[in-house]
């Protein structure tokens, strides 16, 4: 009995020391690339299209499934919940986190992310502009300013990649 016990432990450990990545979550895996970190649903950099380009493939359409790099602008500064990212023409776009499942650090504007989700038009109200500037850090003038809504493309991802 003895022997069944201790041959059995051994094989389990033996199980779990050649299946050291099983199980974890996609911010321990990301420490195997030491230059990405994982956030959300499990997603790849494959396929993703350059955020510069989304407005043009956007014509016509209310919404567009999609895999999205590009640069971060902006990031929430009271918990990293939204990151505003930079496509083109002078223009940003809200990126939102499905469910609010997960969060970007705060310190990861300036760089670059992978986003895979749904983009969409959408008119963000005065009050919600006044809560993003409040959470992105603009002072009591610059969100005083803040007195039409906006139409803009709007991003909800399900996961994302930030390069170090």
């Amino acid at each position: 009995m003895k022997k069944t016990l201790f041959l059995s432990a051994v094989l389990i450990g033996l199980f779990v020391a050649c299946n050291n990545n099983a199980g974890l979550s996609n911010s321990e895996t990301a420490a195997v690339d030491s230059s990405l970190v994982y956030f959300g649903d499990s997603i790849t950099q494959d396929g993703a299209m350059d955020a510069n380009l989304l407005s043009s493939k956007m014509i016509g359409q209310d919404s567009l499934k999609t895999k999205l790099t590009g640069l971060i602008e902006d990031v929430c500064q009271k918990k990293g919940c939204w990151i505003n990212m930079n496509i083109g023409d002078n223009k940003v776009m809200k990126v939102h986190f499905k469910d609010y499942s997960f969060f970007l650090p705060k310190d990861a504007g300036g760089k670059t992310v992978f986003i895979e989700g749904l983009a969409f038009t959408e008119t963000t109200s005065i009050a919600e502009l006044k809560h993003y500037a409040e959470d992105g850090g603009k002072t009591k003038e610059e969100i005083e300013k803040i007195i039409q809504p906006e139409t803009n493309i709007t991003f909800e991802a399900n996961g994302a990649i930030l390069k170090k």
